[in-house]
Formats: C-alpha cells, sequence, structure tokens
C-alpha cells in the first residue's frame, strides 16, 4: 500500500529517471517542480559523478547523491562523504594493473590511471579529466574505483583481492563495468543521512530504482518502486513497479499516488 505522506523522492539517474538519450522530458521536470511547490524533498542518487549534476537541472532538486553514496550534498554543500584511503586500495590497483585490467580511480570529477581511459569507459562521462599516474605511487583518497572490459574471471581474481572495508559490484550497462567502493558508500546511507538532517523517517520516502546498485536504497526506504525497464532481481525486492525510464515512469507514479 502507498504510504500517501511521502515527504522525500529518490530516484536513480540512468534507466529511472533519465530516458535512453540521457534527456529529462519537460513533463517529468514540471511534475518534479510541483512536489518540491508542496514542500516535498527530491533527491538523485546516481553511481555517476559530476556528470549527474550537470544532466539534473538544479532546480529540480533539492539533494544530489552522487558515487552511489561516495557523496551526498545540499544546496552544493557536502553533508556526507565516505571515499576510499588510497593506502587501503594501492595493493588491489597494482593487483588489477598487474593483470592487465584497465583501473581508474575517480576523485573530484578526476579520474586517475596508468594508462589513457577508452571512450566506453568514458561514455557518458562528459568533461571528464584524465590524468596519468604511477598506481603504486598514487596518493589520493578515492570516491569510486572503475574499471570496464570485465571477464568473470577478472571478478573473481578482484574479489580475492578486495579490503574487507570495500565492495565490488557489477553494473548491467555492458561491456563489464565493474565498481569498486566504500562499504559505507551505499545509496540507502546517503539517503538516510540526508534524511535526518530533513527530519524525515524512512517510512516517508519512496525511491525508484532499476540496478543492482538500487537495491539496499529501495530496501532501505518506505516505498520502493521499480522501474519497468528495471533488473528482475530489483523488480523482486520493490513493493511496486512503475512504467519504464522512457515513458515517464517516475513522473507519472508520482502524480497518481502523491500529488
Amino acid at each position: 500500500m502507498v504510504n500517501k505522506n511521502i515527504k522525500m523522492i529518490v530516484t536513480d539517474l540512468d534507466g529511472t529517471l533519465l530516458q535512453t538519450d540521457k534527456t529529462i522530458s519537460e513533463y517529468t521536470k514540471s511534475v518534479f517542480i510541483r512536489c518540491r511547490e508542496n514542500g516535498i524533498k527530491t533527491v538523485f542518487a546516481t553511481a555517476r559523478g559530476g556528470s549527474g549534476e550537470r544532466l539534473v537541472p538544479s532546480h529540480l532538486v533539492d539533494g544530489k547523491i552522487r558515487m552511489n553514496g561516495a557523496i551526498a550534498k545540499i544546496d552544493n554543500k557536502i553533508v556526507y562523504e565516505c571515499q576510499i584511503p588510497y593506502m587501503l586500495v594501492r595493493p588491489l590497483l597494482i593487483a588489477c594493473d598487474k593483470r592487465g585490467l584497465k583501473v581508474v580511480a575517480e576523485s573530484c570529477d578526476e579520474h586517475y590511471s596508468i594508462h589513457h581511459v577508452n571512450e566506453h569507459m568514458y561514455k557518458s562521462r562528459n568533461n571528464a579529466h584524465q590524468k596519468l599516474v604511477d598506481i603504486s605511487k598514487h596518493a589520493i583518497d578515492s570516491e569510486k574505483i572503475y574499471m570496464t572490459d570485465l571477464t568473470d574471471d577478472d571478478e573473481a581474481f578482484i574479489l580475492t583481492q578486495l579490503p574487507d572495508e570495500l565492495y565490488f559490484l557489477m553494473a548491467r550497462e555492458g561491456n563489464g563495468f565493474g565498481m569498486i567502493m566504500h562499504k559505507n558508500a551505499t545509496k540507502a546511507k546517503a539517503v538516510a543521512a540526508l534524511a535526518n538532517i530533513w527530519g524525515i523517517e524512512k517510512d516517508e520516502i519512496v525511491a525508484f530504482g532499476d540496478d543492482l546498485n538500487d537495491i539496499p536504497m529501495l530496501e532501505f526506504v518506505g516505498v520502493s518502486v521499480a522501474m519497468g525497464n528495471a533488473l528482475d532481481k530489483v523488480k523482486n525486492i520493490a513493493s511496486l513497479v512503475c512504467d519504464t525510464n522512457d515513458n515517464d515512469g517516475v513522473a507519472k507514479w508520482l502524480e497518481e499516488n502523491v500529488l
């Protein structure tokens, strides 16, 4: 049953709020504006870095969760942050580099790698900046470690090298894209941090998602909605399913059930 007393809306971006062409329809924009006019807090939660903020007009949201939960912002002020210490992850980076994996450490919209990043790794990461570094001497904490073209064997190798404080997640966007994050950097923990600041209970939050990294967030909130185009694993844990991202699923659900 839908909680009519929704005070906070959280939505993933790719495959959820964003259409396939990475745009937001005028209809969806109008719904989010109406939600804010009604005093409802609106938040996006994405695995993206700065590109997420460039894709979503600032007047549509009160809060921004980036890097899968490594950073949460209100009015461009960081209110929650959880980075990967470079000394903790350096042995893993060296091991992955020796294996020939294309590893990138991301921090503050800078992408650090020992080699030039190919086009796929920069796909949908407009204006990303890359710096070539010696991984064995890299001394900057990271919000996210990512790599592409991973095989099942590569994934198994990473898991054997992974420190207990970190977790590894494959994304469904294809071409073996994987992410390494700190265990305290999840969308759920970032959502909880924002809700606490605003004095909102989790039963008063509705969240939308489509991919595996959305599951902890969907399990945390009071009302969880999977997109019509979501993975089956996501649909199975969500309490409800809405229309697809290309059919304004998020906005339609909000208009029918909240507004």
